[in-house]
């Protein structure tokens, strides 16, 4: 997952065929693709003016090419902060 702020983030193709899936306090927004179910980004609850955007879905990226990528053990971040 990367982070792009909401008014860096385009969608360039597919954008009808994406599903939004909200719960909770339905701040953040969740979408998937309606055909093949991947996770395709999100917009933040802590954070509403960022996405977290899912790199590998991203046409022409090969994740195993990638270098020095920072990255988090997921064991310091709360459920909470992305829903």
């Amino acid at each position: 997952m990367a982070t792009a702020r909401l008014e860096d983030l385009v969608i360039t193709q597919g954008e009808d065929l994406l599903s939004l899936y909200q719960w909770n306090t339905k701040t953040a927004k969740h979408y998937f693709c309606s055909i093949c179910g991947i996770y395709t980004h999100h917009q933040r609850r802590v954070a509403p003016d960022e996405y977290g955007f899912n790199v590998a879905c991203i046409e022409g990226v090969k994740l195993d090419e990638l270098k020095d990528v920072p990255m988090t053990d997921g064991r310091s971040l709360s459920l909470a902060d992305d829903q």
